[in-house]
């Protein structure tokens, strides 16, 4: 059994030929070298903190690039549609336009009991294909006379009118939905001049005529 030697006292293992104040020394420089260690943490937490907003500016502005681009293109989408509406509208009302004389051909026949057989046939078709192509017919005896959809080619006074008034449809006139592609061409009256109005005149009747004087 080993007898321990009261009085010795481990110390620790210094170099070979290392004085007791470089182990001082080399103790005291592990001691300042530990709390350097956050500083530099927080150095790299600061700039990957700043690259991220850097990447986050970069896509806040790449999305604005991609929505204008796309606002762009669905303008661009509209436009295209509606030029490609008004181009078939218009050729349409081109291709109608040269068959009105046809179709007046056709009214005139049916006035005169001219539409009978293979003739009445034909016309039936072109004007269902007509229809079926947008092209409406418009202009009524006895309707008030409007002149950005009538065309008055001849005037006339009657007694029995309130206003200018359509008497009689010379040649009916066409529209495409809105667009009017021709002019109904009328006769128009209007009242007779220094005629008393129909409501005055029945309310004359109606009190027995004007009072007369004293």
């Amino acid at each position: 059994m080993t007898e321990e030697t009261p009085g010795f006292e481990e110390k620790p293992d210094v170099p070979s030929g290392a004085t007791s104040d470089d182990a001082a020394e080399s103790a005291e420089s592990s001691t300042k070298e530990g709390p350097a260690a956050p500083a530099g943490d927080a150095a790299k937490l600061a700039g990957l903190t700043a690259q991220l907003d850097q990447i986050r500016t970069a896509l806040n502005e790449r999305t604005a690039d991609l929505q204008r681009l796309q606002a762009e293109y669905q303008n661009y989408r509209r436009r295209v549609e509606r030029d490609r509406i008004t181009v078939k509208e218009i050729a349409t009302a081109n291709l109608l336009t040269e068959l009105l004389p046809v179709l007046d051909d056709i009214g005139r026949a049916r006035d005169h009991g001219e539409l009978v057989g293979g003739f009445k046939s034909v016309a039936e078709s072109l004007e269902t294909a007509a229809a079926k192509m947008g092209l409406q017919q418009f202009g009524k005896e006895g309707e008030p006379f409007d002149p950005t959809i009538h065309e008055a080619l001849m005037h006339s006074y009657a007694p029995d009118v309130t206003e200018t008034t359509c008497v009689a449809v010379l040649q009916p006139g066409y529209r495409i939905g809105e667009r009017t592609i021709r002019p109904a061409r009328v006769a128009v009256a209007e009242p007779q001049p220094g005629a008393a109005p129909k409501e005055e005149t029945a309310n004359d009747e109606e009190s027995g005529g004007p009072e007369e004087g004293a």
